[in-house]
């Protein structure tokens, strides 16, 4: 045992002496390829002595200059951790108006609008329109566009409506409680692909996960539809829930739920503060 242990102490000199003797080696193989060698053999010595100058003190401050550049920020990286574990959609903790806090263009991407026109099309059109076929949120809320003037704003509601719709209906279609309803609605292909990505299923059905990530996105929409103080009772119905269940989603966004005329209506405070964030302050407080 005791040679053993002297046997691996000198071991180290030895090898050291070795790398020592390889590196001088090494260098003078590749002066004598720069000076008598073949073009091919040149460019390769050329090569190695490139790397070997970047390997220099100067060129290693140069390197962790740059790596100081692509380190991610801690506070977006937390965001996005966040967001993933709470399966909510991209969110602005910093937001100093509840419009920013779930930006709209990133739920409804810029090439998507033009796909969302059924509802304007049909509200213009002045046909008659079997409005069951919608959700009991978008149906009780279609008035709304009625008092909108500006062209531009109109559309954009309706466009929410039908996104509001197409998730509805996506998530209708993926169980088994909803999908005789949903079997005749149409979402846009490149919609369906878009949900089918983010919502995948598993054993023909979506995940806990999933579901809460699509919930969370319908329950987004419908607070910009409502200008941030929203009704539960209608979307509830839509989402084949209790309005107890749902409060807990809204909660999960940073919502805070209170009750009007015995209605329970939910608003997003700004900046966002998310349920696990008010039981940590509440302890330090104590």
């Amino acid at each position: 045992m005791v040679r053993g242990c002297n046997y691996s102490a000198k071991e180290p000199e030895s090898s050291v002496k070795e790398q020592l003797t390889g590196e001088e080696k090494a260098e003078k193989q590749m002066e004598l390829q720069s000076r008598y060698g073949t073009k091919k053999a040149i460019r390769e010595s050329k090569k190695l002595r490139s790397l070997k100058q970047e390997d220099g003190p100067e060129s290693q401050k140069d390197l962790d200059a740059k790596i100081k550049l692509i380190v991610p920020n801690k506070e977006a990286l937390e965001s996005t951790e966040s967001q993933i574990s709470r399966h909510i959609p991209p969110f602005n903790e910093s937001a100093t108006t509840p419009q920013e806090a779930y930006p709209l263009d990133k739920i409804i991407l810029t090439g998507e609008w033009d796909l969302l026109g059924d509802i304007s099309e049909h509200f213009q059109g002045g046909a008659e329109v079997s409005w069951d076929a919608f959700p009991r949120f978008v149906c009780h809320r279609i008035h709304k566009l009625q008092d909108i003037e500006v062209d531009e704003e109109k559309f954009k509601l309706s466009c929410i409506f039908s996104y509001i719709t197409h998730l509805i209906k996506f998530k209708d279609q993926h169980s088994m409680d909803g999908i005789s309803s949903s079997r005749t609605h149409r979402i846009p292909n490149l919609l369906f692909h878009k949900f089918s990505t983010m919502f995948p299923m598993e054993s023909k059905s979506l995940s806990n996960e999933k579901t809460n990530l699509l919930i969370s996105y319908v329950l987004v929409l419908t607070l910009f539809v409502d200008e941030f103080e929203t009704d539960l009772t209608d979307v509830a119905k839509d989402l084949r829930m209790s309005a107890i269940a749902l409060r807990k989603h809204y909660e999960n966004l940073g919502c805070k739920l209170v009750r009007k005329r015995n209605v329970m209506f939910a608003t997003l405070p700004v900046p966002l503060q998310f349920p696990q964030l008010r039981q940590r302050r509440q302890k330090r407080n104590r």
